[in-house]
């Protein structure tokens, strides 16, 4: 049963959890790639992109040397969604830390 004088203590230590958690998720660098390589996105655990880096020869067919920017914006995404896979992983791991193993649905 809750005390509900210790509500508002209560109410603190939450929000004092939500800063913390906040300030690991922006502390947070994942990168994902995509093409072997071709393109690499980093982001932050707040899934907030950082940079984006595609090599040269990406840009290039393999055929010609003319530029197949069709290729290049499938790279770019999929290199954008592993990023955003591996924040997620990182989300959950930091929920869990901090949270220390309690069960709540919906957080992990």
């Amino acid at each position: 049963m809750i005390n509900p004088l210790k509500i508002p203590e209560m109410l603190s230590q939450a929000n004092q959890m939500q800063e913390e958690m906040q300030r690991k998720l922006a502390q947070t660098v994942v990168e994902g790639t995509a093409g072997g390589g071709a393109v690499t996105a980093t982001m932050n655990g707040k899934k907030e992109l950082l940079k984006l880096h595609i090599e040269p020869s990406a840009a290039l067919s393999l055929t010609g040397g003319q530029p197949d920017v069709e290729m290049l914006e499938d790279l770019v995404v999929a290199a954008v969604n592993d990023a955003g896979r591996k924040a997620d992983a990182a989300i959950q791991s930091s929920v869990q830390g901090i949270l220390g193993g309690l069960k709540i649905p919906g957080l992990g």
